[in-house]
């Protein structure tokens, strides 16, 4: 049973560990520079300019000084935009990107043509020639999850590809286990890697993000990302907090709202309106209560640095470990989570994750605590505001209707969540998406280099 109650359930949860809650083609090699006058892809995303709560976590989470997690977070998101360059770029031969390095100096991008490696790093990059491309990957992940089901998903709890090894690993209790599934889903051997491994996540159960709130007066989650949907304001969580009907209290314990909209498992997601008391900002509580101002949804690369906020164990930083995961709880397989070194305790479900300025994904589940220390999931934020058709509030004015086309010659439209790859066209440009984010009337495909290069 989900550990959604914060009293009873706490023995049980501690038992068992907690779900916190050949060469480039020469057009693609001849992509478009950034504009030597326009912002660069930090300013844009709001990196250059980190809150002292986020710097605080990262100095104590990872051991870096001031200038060095500035650097970080400045690196991180100029890597993510030639990333997502080189990624459309190379086509069904990309393997994958990360970044890595005290401060995220180094990135790298995997492809299965040794052809390209000087087109890689002419992108700014280090290329790495592996045999498998991702797309192979995750379709043998797809397999794997697909015969996952019952005892056999208990026994081999976490699925997921890991770019740095070019394979899928399978975590699992037992070698026996995780042989057993990979033979049921007729998977080629060579393609995963099994780790063994007695964690068994389980559900964190127990308007800023971050905040208590409760549910049916008898258990506790975390606020995620407040979220506006026409008129009416919310915020996004997870699903297990609580199913479509249920009602909320605050932190104050004042009535707060309904859940609109739950999944869970399958995903992780669900949506919370409120009422005319509460209002939607774009804070989420960082360390010793300081607000830290989201700015967008730009997705982080692997080995990025990420912090979360929590009501039970407060703001803590680690890594992204690895993208699109499929973990399986007591109550079900959860499919695209991320996979992350951040501690959280129950009671922590639902609440933000954030990279810099930018929303990453709400807690789901988990092993370990922040005193021993553990490994998190999250469900990436991109998803549920696509699902439900939820708009982020952020500290970025908008400056047109949210989903409407600035233009009738114009696909491209504010709240609209846009892929890496995605084509729209502005004022009459077509243009591609680097990095999977929900687009911003601030930051239209002209105006924003990070996020989008003319096709």
């Amino acid at each position: 049973m989900a550990h959604r109650h914060i009293g009873a359930a706490c023995a049980a949860m501690t038992a068992l560990g907690a779900l916190v809650l050949t060469a480039l083609p020469q057009a693609a090699a001849a992509a478009p520079p950034v504009p030597a006058n326009g912002p660069s892809a930090a300013r844009t995303l709001g990196a250059d300019a980190p809150s002292t709560a986020v710097l605080r976590a990262l100095r104590r989470d990872l051991g870096l000084t001031d200038a060095q997690a500035r650097a970080r977070l400045e690196n991180e998101a100029e890597a993510g935009t030639r990333a997502g360059r080189l990624q459309i770029a190379l086509g069904r031969r990309f393997a994958g990107a990360w970044v890595s390095g005290m401060t995220s100096a180094d990135l790298t991008v995997a492809t299965t043509d040794a052809a390209d490696k000087s087109a890689i790093e002419a992108g700014g990059a280090k290329a790495a020639v592996v045999r498998t491309p991702l797309a192979d990957l995750k379709a043998a992940k797809a397999k794997l999850d697909s015969v996952t089901t019952g005892t056999t998903a208990l026994k081999a709890p976490v699925r997921y590809v890991d770019v740095r090894t070019n394979r899928v690993t399978v975590q699992a209790t037992s070698r026996t286990a995780a042989n057993s599934l990979i033979a049921a889903a007729g998977v080629d051997r060579k393609l995963v890697k099994v780790k063994v491994s007695a964690d068994r996540p389980r559900a964190l159960y127990d308007i800023r993000g971050g905040d208590a709130y409760y549910i049916e007066d008898i258990a506790r989650c975390s606020v995620g990302f407040a979220v506006t949907k026409g008129a009416q304001q919310g915020f996004a969580s997870a699903g297990h907090c609580g199913k479509a009907g249920d009602t909320t209290t605050g932190f104050n314990m004042v009535a707060q709202g309904t859940f609109q909209a739950s999944v869970f498992p399958g995903h992780d997601m669900s949506w919370v309106g409120v009422n005319s008391d509460w209002t939607a900002t774009s804070a989420v509580k960082g360390e010793g209560g300081q607000d830290v101002q989201v700015a967008g949804s730009a997705q982080a690369l692997i080995g990025a640095a990420i912090c979360r906020s929590g009501s039970t164990s407060g703001w803590h930083c680690g890594i992204i470990q690895q993208h699109d995961t499929s973990v399986t709880y007591a109550e079900g397989t959860v499919d695209g989570v991320t996979r992350t070194t951040v501690c959280a305790e129950p009671g922590d479900s639902g609440g933000p994750y954030v990279s810099g300025t930018q929303a990453q994904g709400v807690t789901s589940g988990g092993s370990g605590d922040c005193t021993s220390g553990g490994t998190t999931f999250y469900q990436p934020i991109n998803p549920v505001l696509s699902t439900y058709g939820l708009v982020l509030k952020t500290s970025a004015a908008q400056t047109e209707t949210p989903g409407t086309p600035v233009d009738p010659s114009s696909s491209w439209a504010s709240g609209r969540v846009y892929d890496v790859g995605a084509q729209v066209t502005y004022a009459g440009v077509t243009y591609q998406c680097l990095q999977s984010h929900q687009a911003q009337g601030a930051l239209q495909p002209s105006a924003a280099p990070a996020l989008w290069q003319r096709a």
